[in-house]
């Protein structure tokens, strides 16, 4: 038989646990529609709100959970439906915010903020834009880059756009159900992301009077019948322990010292990262080519997030970090979840050293 495959991309998605499936099958015995005034569309809405307020516990969240279709659609909702005049976006933002700050009407200013060669937020860029934007703009920041694994500086971030009453929007797609949540205004999460099924996510609200309602359900501010069943694998994902977390720190610290060793490079090293996810230099050798034969190895890894991988375009999170095209695109991302093993890392390394030293040769 076939070594069974290795997965080391959980930043695109992370499997299905074991009891977000079991909640989901229980789930589709509620199948009424939750907003039914009959007996079946009662018991189907008490299920959706015991999931939603398990959710909020979860995460240790007193404020509003606006349950989304993912994350890219909370990022549209809270950045579309939000009553600022402006967008201030970090120039290492997902995809999902990019493409809408590109599109913005007219009514609405953009400005984009630095980040260093770690991919750390510029807070002075953060000020300037503050200072000279909209009169009330809508900051916009990850709590931890889906490609690069670095963690910005949130804190600070809510601080500086306090003083100026500017609301926050964080992205906490990767973040949330691994450390805790930021004190932002409004905060997205996905449930695939941590073990609950894909198809869910929310955004997280501290008041609703930040964004216009816009839709029927979700008190209003979402359109479209509830999925009950998604909703309950997702409160049963966040329920599981994260003791992993501890164990991916030791495994990565093994991974990138193997890879230094190996002539590669670790980047933003110099910042503080997740300890899930870590992207890698191999000089030399393509992203795709990379990628090709790991995965005819039987080892899963990608070039960037997953909504940008494969497009052979120069990752614009690493262009932002002033990575020239050639080195951009020798990059590769690993990422851990809680089915990760030694094992699995130890296969990692000797493939990468394998490939290193033909370059070598």
């Amino acid at each position: 038989m076939a070594d069974p495959r290795i997965y080391l991309d959980h930043a695109a998605t992370t499997p299905v646990l074991a009891e977000a499936r079991a909640a989901m099958a229980a789930g589709l015995e509620s199948w009424a529609n939750p907003s039914s005034p009959h007996a079946d569309g009662r018991a189907a809405r008490a299920a959706l709100e015991a999931a939603r307020a398990r959710i909020a516990e979860a995460l240790g969240w007193d404020g509003e959970v606006i349950l989304t279709s993912g994350a890219s659609e909370a990022i549209a909702l809270a950045m579309q439906a939000s009553k600022t005049d402006g967008w201030i976006v970090s120039a290492t933002e997902h995809d999902a915010v990019q493409r809408i700050a590109d599109r913005a009407p007219d009514t609405r200013t953009v400005l984009r903020l630095a980040v260093d060669l770690d991919g750390r937020l510029v807070l002075a860029s953060l000020q300037r834009a503050l200072d000279a934007g909209a009169k009330r703009p809508l900051v916009i920041v990850q709590s931890v880059n889906s490609e690069t694994g670095v963690m910005q500086d949130v804190e600070a971030v809510t601080a500086m756009a306090r003083e100026a009453r500017a609301p926050v929007l964080c992205d906490c797609s990767q973040s949330a159900g691994k450390i805790p949540l930021p004190e932002a205004d409004m905060i997205v999460i996905s449930a695939h992301k941590l073990g609950g099924p894909p198809g869910i996510g929310a955004l997280l609200l501290r008041d609703p009077g930040v964004l216009y309602p816009s839709g029927g359900q979700e008190k209003g501010y979402r359109s479209g019948t509830e999925n009950v069943p998604a909703a309950l694998g997702f409160a049963a994902a966040l329920s599981v322990s994260r003791n992993w977390i501890d164990r991916a720190a030791d495994l990565r610290h093994q991974l990138e010292s193997a890879i230094r060793g190996a002539g590669g490079e670790v980047v933003a090293e110099g910042a503080q990262r997740l300890p899930t996810i870590g992207s890698y230099r191999m000089p030399g050798v393509q992203a795709n080519a990379q990628l090709i034969q790991f995965d005819l190895a039987g080892v899963a890894v990608s070039a960037g997030s997953a909504c940008s991988s494969g497009t052979l375009k120069t990752s614009a999170v690493l262009t932002a970090m002033g990575w020239d095209e050639k080195a951009a695109g020798e990059v590769v991302r690993v990422s851990f979840g809680p089915s990760t093993t030694r094992a699995h890392v130890y296969r990692f390394i000797e493939l990468w050293r394998a490939m290193a030293e033909r370059v070598r040769s």
